[in-house]
């Protein structure tokens, strides 16, 4: 009961980690407000590129809840494409939803972590360290996301507020389902080779939730910063 009595608003929360980190929350004694741009049982709607809506679903958390200690970003999409076939819509699309996204929900629940002394706890990416072959797009929305709470943990030390990001690799998602079926028809797959762990397959969500777990409880207290890689040793093997 790592999170016993702890108020977590989670975004994302209708599929893949959001889901898997909103039920091991709520497993672990928190209360959990989870929202998504697909609402569902369980789930309220909230579109975190539309500053009103962030704000209309934190305070509908908060007035539920009592207040927040645990803000946890894990809203995101992914889309390959050759960088001569990015759109400027498809760009900004992953800016939209991977940063400003996390820019505006953090944003909207930081009062209320500075109330709580709580803390934050985002989705990034190894794709947020390491350049991917057609992934650009991706790969630039989750590098300024790593920087962006960085600059946070910083920012928030002093009033309490605790900022850290997972940067998964491979994870059996939708969202990496999707990002494999528009993977283009002639792409090099010779290049994947470098994003290949040595432990095999895909994670599971549930191994990024008990990180962010991990992280978002009092074990954690001395981490702020941290961009904790979860990859099967893609990165430093």
């Amino acid at each position: 009961m790592r999170l016993e009595g702890k108020r977590v608003f989670v975004t994302g929360a209708a599929s893949g980690i959001g889901r898997a980190a909103a039920a091991l929350f709520a497993e672990e004694g928190a209360q959990v407000y989870g929202v998504d741009i697909a609402a569902g049982e369980g789930v309220e709607h909230c579109d975190v590129t539309d500053p009103a809506s962030v704000g209309a679903a934190v305070e509908a958390a908060v007035a539920r809840l009592g207040g927040l200690d645990v803000c946890c970003n894990v809203a995101g999409v992914n889309t390959f494409a050759k960088v001569e076939d990015i759109t400027l819509e498809l760009w900004n699309r992953h800016l939209a939803v991977n940063l400003t996204g996390a820019m505006l929900v953090t944003q909207a629940c930081v009062p209320h972590l500075r109330a709580s002394k709580g803390n934050v706890v985002t989705v990034a990416s190894i794709s947020g360290l390491q350049g991917q072959p057609y992934n650009s797009a991706y790969c630039a929305s989750k590098g300024g996301l790593i920087l962006f709470m960085r600059s946070l943990a910083v920012e928030l030390a002093s009033a309490g507020i605790r900022v850290n990001c997972v940067c998964p690799g491979g994870v059996d998602t939708p969202l990496s389902a999707g990002a494999a079926a528009s993977l283009p028809a002639d792409a090099d797959v010779s290049l994947f080779a470098r994003m290949i762990g040595v432990i095999p397959g895909m994670m599971p969500p549930r191994d990024v939730a008990e990180s962010l777990a991990f992280l978002a409880s009092d074990a954690a207290s001395s981490i702020t910063g941290a961009s904790l890689v979860i990859d099967r040793g893609t990165l430093w093997t």
